[in-house]
């Protein structure tokens, strides 16, 4: 079982969750985000006064999966939030040491399926 943490763009949400409805991965959890990395921020203009923002805007989807689905959450991801461009985003893979789904007690890689 591991737990796939992306940051992404905003606008690349819909793409992101079309490719991962394509490889039959239904369940994530979607958080706004602020950070920076590359991009460093930018400068900006209100009412005549310079204002630093460096702190931008991102989403971050939290995805847990049994192990087969890694690789193509994975891939699903980069599909969708791909633009070859600095602030795409990262992805991040962690071991998961338990799941217990609530509603029933199952525990394991069956309550996460």
């Amino acid at each position: 079982m591991k737990m796939i943490i992306a940051y992404i763009q905003p606008d690349k949400l819909n793409s992101v969750k079309q490719e991962l409805y394509k490889k039959e991965i239904y369940k994530i959890s979607v958080t706004n985000a602020m950070g920076c990395g590359q991009q460093k921020g930018f400068t900006e203009t209100y009412r005549g006064v310079d204002k630093e923002v460096n702190l931008l805007k991102k989403l971050r989807i939290e995805i847990a999966v049994n192990d087969p689905f890694v690789k193509p959450t994975i891939d699903a991801i980069i599909r969708g939030a791909q633009s070859n461009t600095i602030g795409d985003g990262k992805i991040f893979v962690m071991p998961i040491e338990e799941c217990i789904r609530i509603r029933n007690n199952d525990s394991g890689t069956k309550a996460i399926g």
